[in-house]
């Protein structure tokens, strides 16, 4: 095998989850692969203190996605550079809030890694979605109390239009006294969500 090959298969791209904002909360496994990086690429979310946990001689790459306010790097454009690098044989951290597959793009990022076989795996993360009910003393089920948790987006893909794909009515039906449902990046939306 040549030079060159061996460095190609050296490439790898890890998608992890940081955890829901505190720095202590990224998993060991998140935060061992962070320590070996050569490029990191995270999110708005991130904590900077996380950040410090990245191999000194690590680039750093803001992607921005600061919910859905000021522009980040596109999602095509980010898919296309976690290829690229991994193809340099280069270790490559996408750093993303919370859990990587919990309205993260993780999959999609992954079904692009898939596509162009490159190397990945993901690295799962404490989603907000668990972790602030938890810290506010609120379990999401409770044997006497609710039997299922529902997460659910609050900003939907806009190029759906008026027609949400949540299917509100029967969501709240069903959780009525029997179950909770936990609505993520609701904040832009928040009267429109409340009012369904």
């Amino acid at each position: 095998m040549s030079a060159r090959a061996k460095h190609q298969n050296r490439g790898k791209v890890f998608l992890v989850g940081a955890g829901p904002g505190a720095f202590d909360l990224i998993t060991i496994r998140g935060a061992d692969a962070l320590s070996r990086a050569d490029v990191v690429i995270y999110d708005h979310l991130v904590s900077p203190e996380l950040i410090r946990l990245a191999a000194p001689t690590a680039e750093l790459i803001y992607a921005g996605k600061k919910g859905g306010a000021g522009k980040g790097i596109e999602q095509s454009e980010l898919n296309a550079m976690l290829i690229e690098r991994a193809r340099m044989g280069q270790v490559v951290i996408r750093l993303k809030g919370g859990d990587p597959f919990i309205f993260g793009r993780g999959g999609e990022e992954a079904e692009a890694l898939a596509r162009a076989n490159v190397r990945f795996e993901v690295v799962p993360g404490v989603t907000s979605a668990i972790a602030g009910p938890a810290f506010a003393g609120i379990p999401l089920t409770h044997r006497e109390h609710g039997s299922f948790v529902a997460f659910v987006t609050g900003h939907e893909d806009e190029s759906k239009g008026a027609h949400s794909t949540v299917p509100w009515d029967e969501l709240v039906a069903a959780a009525r006294g029997r179950g909770t449902i936990v609505i993520l990046m609701a904040t832009a939306r928040m009267r429109a969500t409340l009012d369904r």
